[in-house]
């Protein structure tokens, strides 16, 4: 089939769309001669789980799964009984972004939380942590944080651990959404497991497709003891893959080595580019009246832009709205940015909030 797109264009969007690293295609082209048992009980499946023992420890377990949606329905799911609610921030990608995925097809009550940089602290837990034993309230029984943040912004360590001592002394468990933690694992330098199993997260979405992957996500239970019924609830909501080896191909290449770390960290460095680009470009007078609306500690700047600018510079770069109300924009980076393609949003960008003025 011939090529329907030009390579050669990357926008600022979104990290889901850059193409597959070649190492990954590469492991799914290795992974394809022959048979392999179907539904997860291949060679791949199997190594899979010694890589993910090898960065979070003896007796966790991982499901692979098809995309970010499924893995946070059917984990949390797991950790829930039907009267069940879920405390999260009311920026969460499962609050805001997964479809009502989690209320229609998981039966779970989100118990959202406002917080103006997608961060959970205890206090605000405790704003939804009540109602234990009364009939006529859904019961929190967990706790969903996002890493990194929907926003950009990551938690620390011990905002980890003191979110998990602070659920757990409620009785509840700690779930986190990691579609991009291999960001906050870059940004943080330190292990995946120091800020996930060692800091008390009981239920982790992994995400490798924001990472490089072509498809592919894992429920990784670090605390058996919080998750029941996985295996069943993988298939019947249709998350269990009969080609298993091919989307554990994928997170092995990613993990089995440093591949997962090499392009987290690339992405990070150019929204790190990108954002003080633009700080230089204010302070000498090159860009005029942009404003960042978040810190950026990962690979997602986040502005508000003068009024029209966004739509003349989405003519040239593809990128979304965050708040348009408030002319907030999300640009991300990801692992295939060139230095390049930062330059030339930065300066598109000057020229666009310095003409006419």
């Amino acid at each position: 089939m011939s090529t329907l797109h030009d390579p050669a264009i990357r926008g600022f969007a979104s990290d889901n769309y850059s193409g597959i690293h070649p190492e990954i295609l590469a492991a799914i082209a290795a992974a394809n001669d022959g048979h392999q048992i179907a539904y997860g009980e291949d060679a791949y499946s199997e190594r899979l789980q010694e890589v993910f023992r090898d960065h979070l420890g003896d007796g966790v377990e991982a499901f692979p799964v098809f995309n970010g949606t499924g893995a946070n329905v059917v984990g949390l799911q797991s950790m829930l009984p039907r009267w069940g609610a879920v405390i999260t921030a009311s920026t969460a990608h499962i609050n805001v972004d997964e479809g009502g995925a989690p209320e229609r097809i998981g039966g779970m009550k989100l118990l959202t939380v406002p917080t103006d940089d997608g961060k959970l602290t205890p206090e605000l837990v405790d704003s939804e942590a009540w109602g234990w034993g009364d009939e006529h309230r859904a019961q929190p029984l967990v706790v969903s944080i996002t890493q990194s943040t929907e926003l950009g912004t990551l938690y620390t360590v011990d905002e980890i651990r003191a979110l998990a001592d602070h659920a757990h002394g409620h009785g509840m468990r700690l779930h986190m959404d990691g579609a991009r933690i291999s960001n906050a694992a870059a940004a943080l330098d330190v292990p995946l497991r120091e800020f996930t199993r060692d800091a008390g997260v009981d239920v982790l979405s992994f995400g490798g497709t924001k990472n490089g992957a072509m498809l592919g996500e894992a429920i990784v239970v670090l605390n058996p003891e919080a998750s029941s019924g996985l295996i069943y609830g993988r298939k019947y909501n249709m998350q269990l893959s009969s080609k298993m080896r091919f989307v554990s191909a994928q997170l092995i290449a990613l993990l089995e080595g440093d591949l997962w770390l090499r392009n987290a960290r690339h992405s990070n460095a150019m929204a790190a580019r990108l954002r003080s680009g633009i700080e230089a470009g204010l302070t000498e007078g090159s860009i005029r009246g942009v404003e960042f609306a978040q810190p950026t500690q990962s690979n997602g700047v986040f502005a508000t832009l003068p009024d029209g600018v966004a739509d003349r510079l989405r003519e040239s770069f593809r990128f979304y709205d965050w708040d348009a109300a408030r002319n907030e924009v999300r640009w991300m980076c990801s692992f295939d940015t060139q230095e390049a393609d930062v330059d030339a949003f930065i300066a598109e960008l000057g020229r666009l909030t310095t003409q006419h003025r």
